[in-house]
C-alpha cells in the first residue's frame, strides 16, 4: 500500500478480511503510514469494556435499534448492485465498541442483510478509519468521508477479487504443496498463479450461441475430451467465478486423459493373471509428472 501511495497509484481504501483486520497492529500502521482502510473483524473478537457495555462486535449490533424494515431506528437501508445486474437490499449501522465509535478515530461498521437475527454467513462487522459524512473529524483527515453505502461497497469489491482466489487454492494446488522450505513453498505458489494467470488469458468462453453441446458422458475410464483439445468449453464442475472458465476445463480434460490403471485386491491376484505384461506408461503421460 506504501509502494502503491508512492507511485501515486489512486485507490479508495486498503480492503481485507478478518485475517488482518483482528490484527491491531496491522491497522495500527496503516493509521500511521496515513493509509485508510476497510477490514472485517470476527463477530466474537472481544474488547475491554465496563461490565453493562457490549464486549464484541456482534453485541454492539444487538444493541442497536430495530423494528422492522418500515421503522429501522439506528439502520439505514444499502442497496447492492452485482455484476449480473440484481440488486439486492442490505442494512448497514455505524455501531459503537469500546473507543470505537461513529466519530471516535475508528469506525464500526455493521452490514446484513437481517438485523433482527443478524446471520452468521451474511453479516460483516467492518473497522475503518473513513471518517462518517458530517463526523467532526471529517475536516481533520486527509480521507474524504464516506457514507455507510460507501463502506459497504468497498467491502463488498474485497469478497468479489477473493473469487478468483479460491479456484487458484482449490483448483489448481495452491495450497497442496509437499515441500518444506520457505523459498520452495513460494516458488509452487508461483507456478501455480502462472498457469492460473495462462487459463485465465488463454480465450474468452464460447458463447450462449456457439457454445458445444455437452457431450454424452463416456464410461468410466475414457476421456470426455476429444485429444488434442486444450478446452473444448466449460466444465459443468466447480469453475471458474471469472468470466474466462478455461482453468477448470483445462484441468478436466487433463485429470481425464491421465492414463491409470485398476489395482486388483490381494487375494484376487491369484486368479487373473495376464500372459503378457503391459509396457510401463511413457513417463511423460504418468500423472505424477
Amino acid at each position: 500500500a506504501r509502494r502503491a501511495t508512492q507511485a501515486a497509484v489512486d485507490f479508495r481504501a486498503v480492503a481485507a478480511d478478518c485475517a488482518y483486520g483482528d490484527q491491531d497492529g496491522f491497522r495500527g500502521e496503516l493509521a500511521t503510514a496515513g493509509l485508510p482502510f476497510v477490514m472485517a473483524l470476527k463477530r466474537r473478537r472481544g474488547v475491554w469494556a465496563h461490565g453493562p457495555d457490549a464486549h464484541t462486535p456482534v453485541d454492539a449490533a444487538r444493541g442497536l435499534a430495530w423494528h422492522g424494515p418500515d421503522r429501522p431506528g439506528d439502520w439505514t437501508a444499502v442497496t447492492r448492485t452485482f455484476r449480473d445486474g440484481h440488486t439486492t437490499t442490505w442494512w448497514a449501522a455505524d455501531a459503537s465498541l469500546g473507543w470505537w465509535g461513529p466519530d471516535g478515530t475508528t469506525r464500526l461498521v455493521v452490514a446484513t442483510t437481517d438485523p433482527d437475527t443478524l446471520p452468521e454467513k451474511s453479516t460483516w462487522y467492518l473497522a475503518t478509519n473513513l471518517p462518517r459524512p458530517g463526523s467532526p473529524r471529517e475536516a481533520d483527515t486527509a480521507h474524504p468521508a464516506a457514507d455507510l453505502a460507501e463502506i459497504v461497497r468497498i467491502y463488498g469489491i474485497r469478497n468479489w477479487i477473493e473469487q478468483s482466489h479460491k479456484q487458484v487454492k482449490d483448483e489448481l494446488g495452491w495450497a497442496d504443496f509437499q515441500v518444506r522450505t520457505d523459498r520452495a513453498i513460494r516458488r509452487h505458489q508461483t507456478l501455480v498463479n502462472c498457469a492460473f494467470s495462462f487459463c485465465w488469458e488463454a480465450g474468452p468462453p464460447p458463447t450462449p450461441a456457439n457454445r458445444p453441446a455437452r457431450p454424452v458422458r463416456p464410461e468410466r475410464g475414457h476421456p470426455i475430451a476429444p485429444p488434442g483439445t486444450l478446452a473444448p468449453g466449460p466444465t459443468h464442475r466447480p469453475q471458474l467465478a471469472d468470466p474466462h472458465p478455461h482453468a477448470a476445463t483445462l484441468v478436466e480434460s487433463l485429470v481425464q486423459h491421465a492414463p491409470s490403471s485398476r489395482v486388483t485386491k490381494p487375494d484376487q491376484r491369484s486368479q487373473y493373471r495376464p500372459t503378457t505384461q503391459p509396457p510401463p506408461p511413457t513417463p511423460a503421460l504418468t500423472n505424477h509428472r
